[in-house]
């Protein structure tokens, strides 16, 4: 991988992020934008997030779960499961284990999705080598017909994780919704807001802290759509192997 991976490849290992436009991660990733865009309806069939714990209904959600061996390049989907992290990387929802749907298996079954995951864990996997990635992927939908919509509402935070993408799918008729990424130990830090489709910010989730200010209306309702996806070398995070720190070996499931 040269070229525009090296340079994603460099920020992400010097800074512990890297933001990546939406052209240059196209180049990178070696996905069409065309072929992403066919994608962007799925966002509007996200059912309501019924674990938010402040009350709101703000976000829609779907959640799956894949197993990337990126020596044969091989991504695989496991089993449906709870997500679930543990207290210290979330307070607000943290402990408990949350089922959401699925992600729609026209998504899951595409070409132009298993291009972008696998390409994703190859470039992390440059910066920390590892056997198998286990990734978890989280479509989000924060919409503001209630007035204001978070898509941090646990504030700025860890994810308990190795590296995480956050991919900006559309973003339609709001304010706000400033990203904000922080050295998990020291005081320096970076904010902007994240506008152009399939642009996407790279984080070493060891490194740094992030969150996302709120978003309101500009006129009408709006909506802010996001693709989280995570990646962790040591199994899924689940409360079995929370105190031994074990692999979730998906071949269980």
């Amino acid at each position: 991988m040269k070229g525009t991976a090296s340079a994603a490849f460099e920020r992400l290992s010097h800074k512990g992020y890297a933001f990546v436009p939406a052209a240059e991660a196209a180049a990178t990733l070696k996905v069409g934008v065309g072929e992403l865009g066919a994608l962007r309806a799925s966002w509007s069939r996200l059912p309501r997030d019924g674990y938010l714990r402040d009350g709101g209904r703000y976000r829609s959600r779907r959640h799956s779960c894949f197993v990337l061996d990126p020596g044969a390049c091989t991504l695989l989907p496991v089993a449906h499961r709870a997500h679930w992290q543990p207290t210290s990387y979330n307070a607000l929802h943290g402990g408990i284990e949350r089922w959401f749907e699925a992600i729609e298996a026209s998504v899951t079954g595409s070409q132009v999705w298993a291009q972008l995951l696998t390409s994703i864990g190859l470039l992390f996997g440059r910066v920390r080598s590892v056997e198998r990635w286990y990734i978890e992927a989280h479509q989000f939908r924060i919409d503001t017909e209630g007035g204001i919509g978070r898509p941090t509402p646990e504030g700025a935070h860890r994810d308990g994780v190795d590296f995480v993408a956050l991919i900006l799918v559309e973003r339609c008729g709001v304010r706000g919704g400033e990203t904000r990424v922080f050295e998990a130990d020291g005081p320096n830090g970076v904010r902007f807001t994240m506008s152009e489709p399939w642009s996407m910010l790279l984080m070493d989730d060891a490194r740094v802290v992030h969150e996302t200010t709120p978003i309101q209306p500009d006129a009408g309702s709006g909506f802010r759509d996001t693709l989280v996806l995570t990646y962790r070398a040591g199994g899924f995070l689940a409360p079995e192997s929370r105190e031994t720190g074990q692999s979730d070996d998906p071949s269980r499931h």
